[in-house]
């Protein structure tokens, strides 16, 4: 008669399934993550569609409200603003998880070094970050993109892309964004990582002649993913939002492509108090919200999964 041996389950398994379990447990993290799929899903599965289309020009349709064949109304031009609207939400989540994969990058690297490192490294890195706090984020922004958005189209032009300085702005945009984007980042991985360093395990590793490279890569880091992927899924709304701020104010994403910041803009000058289009302010405004919302519950949700004793 045979016996069936249990295979044991390792404690990098039994961990991962008793986040997961935390995770789903809470309504608002699957909320935030349902929410979040179908907003990525519409917005990125329309773009065959919306790319071109999104500036289609009916002068029989202006100012249509919602209807069977234009669902969220038309704007001043006669445009379909679902199509825009989606167009829209895809440059805005583009620029939100770019800007936020490229402060992730500078964050964690500037973190993980002065952390580890300490002394003199550790304090010019961090006076470095306290100086960038004390500068208006906006106007680095500002400027960076004035500065660099010619530069940008002769760079894109010779990778072999169009010289377009709309598509120069969107890059410099997003590279503005996530570049002053990464101080907290930065901060909460340098606390992190100097309290793993004094853990048993590091100091066996370095018993054994492990150099310091690896020693971050191999045991710190993979030890700090909780805290990354929580302050990364709370970067992506703040990127958002700045990029929202910025198109409003006209110094983000210029015309023609849209993003919910620019709908939102444009639509403010169509809004008066004798005849109200109520649709052309109400559906970017709902998407920028909805979409900040659920990224802000996932965010949570994973705080809470990683770290279930800050909840």
């Amino acid at each position: 008669m045979s016996t069936a041996i249990a295979t044991p389950i390792s404690p990098a398994r039994s961990s991962r399934r008793l986040t997961a379990k935390r995770f789903f447990a809470a309504p608002s993290a699957v909320v935030g993550l349902a929410g979040s799929l179908i907003f990525i899903s519409l917005c990125f599965g329309s773009l065959p569609w919306t790319i071109s289309h999104y500036d289609v020009q009916n002068l029989h349709q202006v100012l249509k409200p919602p209807s069977l064949a234009h669902p969220m109304g038309t704007d001043k031009l006669g445009r379909d603003l679902l199509t825009r609207f989606l167009l829209g939400g895809a440059i805005s989540l583009t620029i939100g998880f770019s800007s936020a994969a490229i402060a992730l990058s500078i964050g964690v690297s500037v973190g993980l070094i002065a952390g580890y490192a300490g002394g003199r490294v550790d304090a010019i890195l961090m006076r470095t970050v306290d100086v960038l706090y004390g500068l208006p984020y906006l106007l680095l922004v500002i400027l960076l993109r004035v500065a660099v958005v010619h530069r940008a189209a002769e760079i894109l032009a010779w990778c072999g892309l169009p010289k377009s300085a709309t598509l120069a702005n969107v890059v410099v945009l997003l590279i503005g964004i996530g570049a002053v984007s990464w101080l907290n980042m930065a901060r909460v991985i340098r606390s992190q990582v100097m309290a793993l360093k004094a853990r048993p395990f590091i100091e066996a590793a370095r018993a054994l002649g492990i150099g310091p490279a690896r020693i971050g890569l191999r045991h710190i880091l993979p030890n700090i993913i909780g805290t990354i992927a929580v302050y990364a899924t709370l970067t992506i709304p703040a990127a958002i939002l700045a990029e929202s701020m910025l198109s409003f104010l006209g110094l983000g994403v210029q015309r023609p492509l849209p993003t919910w910041g620019t709908l939102a803009s444009n639509a403010v000058s169509d809004i008066n108090p004798i005849d109200s289009h109520w649709w052309i302010i109400f559906w970017p405004c709902f998407g920028l919200a909805a979409s900040l919302v659920c990224l802000n519950f996932l965010g949570d949700g994973l705080r809470d999964a990683f770290h279930p004793r800050s909840s």
